[in-house]
């Protein structure tokens, strides 16, 4: 059904009755939410390469000038956030960047790292070392490369963008459908909270995004590990005319993902690039990431709003605001120190119960007599460190 779906057995069918009722959708069929919450983060731009070529992109940097952090930098960057409060370390880059960079192979290979995928993890030890816990966006992965990184990672994530075939992905490097939405499942398989999203305004058309949320949908009822979706819209850049979607657009597209996800799936969208405060009531319910430290390295044109206005959002809305952890708390462990409570949270479907989401290194990092393993539980249960002068 969708472009490059095949080469990759992805195999999800889409009910074109499920599909003309979601696109009947309109912002007053949503539900406003109950709260909103958002993560305190560092984004750490671990190297600026990337295989593809997208023209919307202004976050890669061609071959010759694309950089790699070092885990001196890395190091430095997690812990100012860990001492600003973040939970959160935001690992970021362009899919199999050292396949087409050979800069970056080459400083790979001289620091003793067989690939990216090798040096992330050692950088997501770095963050776990220093107070911070991992959320990985690495592209494209397999089944086993998921297998090598969750145990080090809290949560992780793809965008998957669009199930359309759009002239945005063309080049001799195109991004595929297929490939991402073998992305979504393999995280699945591997039992990965995991974070993805559509982007809004790349040459996709209403029946693109409907059949978009529904592959969401689809593979989140398989396997349970959907945790957010994000309603991303494209925003004008030095690379990109591309026109930033109208209001009445995002409000209709933010209903329709509130419409067609399960009530435990969080809709987000990002509140330096949107008009959060009008998207809240058509059903968002998350902020995102948002870093008191770090720059938006994928849109540096857009700053984080200051938590200040987080809080202004939310009272415009009249609901609530919270911090919470870069994992959701329905994936965190039963019964321990973690939560401090036996039951699980409301919302949590059976294949959520039968699964141990998080592996050892994330929740000895949560469970730790130390100053960052107490503020991530005080984050899980409500009661963090945020702060805001009224």
């Amino acid at each position: 059904m969708f472009a490059g779906a095949d080469e990759y057995g992805v195999d999800l069918t889409i009910d074109d009755a499920d599909v003309e009722r979601l696109l009947a959708v309109t912002p007053d069929d949503a539900d406003a939410p109950a709260a909103l919450s958002f993560s305190r983060n560092v984004f750490i731009p671990l190297t600026t390469a990337c295989r593809y070529t997208c023209t919307y992109c202004t976050y890669y940097d061609v071959p010759g000038e694309a950089t790699l952090m070092s885990l001196d930098e890395v190091r430095e960057t997690v812990r100012t956030g860990a001492d600003a409060g973040c939970t959160e370390a935001l690992f970021t880059f362009g899919d199999a960047p050292d396949e087409r960079y050979t800069e970056v192979h080459r400083q790979l290979d001289e620091w003793g790292y067989d690939d990216i995928l090798d040096y992330l993890a050692a950088a997501c030890e770095v963050a776990l070392d220093e107070g911070l816990l991992p959320h990985s966006n690495p592209g494209d992965l397999t089944r086993e490369e998921f297998a090598d990184l969750a145990p080090l990672n809290a949560s992780m994530g793809v965008m998957l963008e669009t199930t359309a075939d759009v002239a945005a992905h063309s080049g001799n490097r195109r991004k595929t459908p297929g490939q991402r939405l073998n992305t979504i499942r393999a995280a699945g398989e591997v039992g990965v909270p995991f974070t993805t999203g559509i982007l809004v305004g790349i040459g996709e058309t209403w029946l693109d995004r409907a059949e978009s949320l529904l592959a969401i949908r689809a593979l989140h009822e398989r396997y349970g590990h959907v945790q957010e979706v994000i309603v991303q819209n494209v925003v004008p850049n030095e690379r990109s005319d591309y026109e930033r979607p109208s209001l009445d657009t995002m409000r209709r597209v933010v209903a329709m993902a509130r419409v067609a996800l399960p009530e435990e799936v969080s809709v987000q969208v990002p509140p330096n690039l949107s008009a959060a405060a009008d998207l809240v009531p058509c059903g968002v319910d998350d902020l995102g990431g948002v870093s008191p430290v770090t720059d938006d390295y994928v849109n540096p044109d857009y700053e984080w709003p200051a938590l200040r206005e987080l809080a202004d959002i939310a009272d415009e809305a009249g609901v609530p605001l919270r911090e919470r952890l870069p994992v959701y708390e329905r994936f965190l462990p039963d019964g321990d120190s973690v939560r401090d409570r036996d039951e699980k949270p409301d919302g949590a479907h059976g294949a959520e119960r039968d699964r141990e989401w998080l592996r050892e290194p994330i929740t000895d990092r949560l469970s730790a007599d130390d100053v960052h393993g107490r503020r991530f539980r005080n984050v899980a249960r409500g009661d963090g460190p945020l702060s805001i002068p009224r």
